[in-house]
């Protein structure tokens, strides 16, 4: 157990750490929120450890190969072998860090304080959380040596796609069904197929959805080049309005792809014992957010590629839904959720 600062307590540091996610993610807020202990502080801080490896991959004004030895660094620091330090990867960071960074960088700059949470943990879900980290970082820093010269990623095939979302979504899928496994018996461990198929069902409705953000933003292209050059595009035409309709056929082709996990991740779900208190409602909820952002990408393709975050569920509709889950769900109840959010919004149904 790491030993705390002068003035600095334990319920502090956790307190912070549950303040700090809403900051860098919504969805898994309510995720985290549906969640009952000690599930809820493991699945958080193991977040937080996976957001500031996914920070570092995403900060463009950071060269594509330093971000690559920052994230080898963060690993190393992870690694008991290995004799790095975490306050070694913070000064590394800190270096590189841009002066306009965002909310995210918090997860970087108290890197620290997180690591000081994991390591209160027993060795078991410590090392479950270990293993995430280690193989998101440094397969992050594979794909972005990879695509160095480009300045940004261009992903060439459907094969690199499915990496890439394993890298930065799967692992986190991974890291959850790891925690899972501390609270339930081997009868109840999901098939690894299935557990793959809820997180790419989550990642690449995030790669439709955020075409032109993650373009605009973090000069990224994640739409693979052999799909787009089937439209005779390339990657660089993504950001050309005459191009907007051969990237739109591309976008609907990640929608059906994503959208092919969908029984997968359902049967992911069916997994979760009845007795696992929030899990099926914490799973759920991000499940049911998918299907419903499905729906309006298949209204709204061309919006997506034209315009950033122009296709995402309204606030109205994620609330419900949350609601909806929030006092606890079944199975059934899942099922009939699922079909309403294909049909239409939710919450003017």
């Amino acid at each position: 157990m790491s030993e705390l600062p002068p003035g600095r307590t334990r319920d502090a540091d956790r307190q912070w750490a549950f303040e700090t996610v809403p900051a860098v993610s919504r969805t898994f807020t309510l995720t985290i929120d549906l969640l009952a202990e000690p599930m809820a502080t493991w699945t958080c801080v193991g977040y937080l450890l996976c957001r500031a490896a996914d920070t570092v991959e995403d900060e463009p004004s950071i060269p594509p190969r330093e971000r690559a030895e920052l994230l080898e660094t963060f690993d190393a620091a992870m690694d008991p072998d290995d004799p790095t330090t975490v306050a070694e990867f913070a000064d590394a960071a800190e270096a590189a860090r841009p002066a306009d960074a965002g909310a995210d960088w918090e997860t970087v700059d108290e890197v620290e304080r997180t690591m000081r949470l994991y390591r209160s943990f027993d060795e078991p879900v410590r090392e479950t959380m270990r293993s995430v980290v280690r193989e998101m970082a440094t397969g992050m820093a594979d794909v972005l040596r990879r695509h160095a010269d480009h300045g940004g990623l261009r992903l060439k095939t459907v094969d690199e796609l499915e990496e890439y979302c394993w890298y930065v979504a799967g692992t986190v899928g991974e890291l959850f069904t790891g925690l899972r496994a501390h609270r339930e018996s081997e009868a109840d461990r999901p098939d690894p197929e299935d557990a793959r198929a809820f997180a790419m069902l989550l990642q690449q409705v995030n790669v439709a959805k955020d075409v032109r953000a993650d373009w605009a933003e973090e000069n990224n292209v994640y739409l693979p080049g052999e799909w787009l050059a089937d439209e005779g595009l390339d990657h660089e035409d993504v950001a050309d309005p005459e191009a907007a309709p051969g990237v739109a056929n591309v976008v609907e082709r990640v929608v059906d792809r994503a959208t092919g996990y969908a029984d997968g991740a359902r049967r992911y779900l069916r997994s979760i014992p009845r007795d696992d208190a929030g899990a099926l409602p914490a799973m759920g909820l991000p499940y049911l957010l998918a299907l419903g952002t499905i729906r309006e990408l298949r209204n709204r393709t061309l919006d997506a590629v034209e315009q950033p975050d122009a296709v995402k569920l309204s606030r109205a509709e994620v609330e419900a839904l949350f609601t909806e889950v929030s006092d606890g769900v079944t199975q059934g109840e899942v099922d009939h959720l699922a079909a309403a959010v294909r049909s239409g919004p939710y919450h003017e149904g």
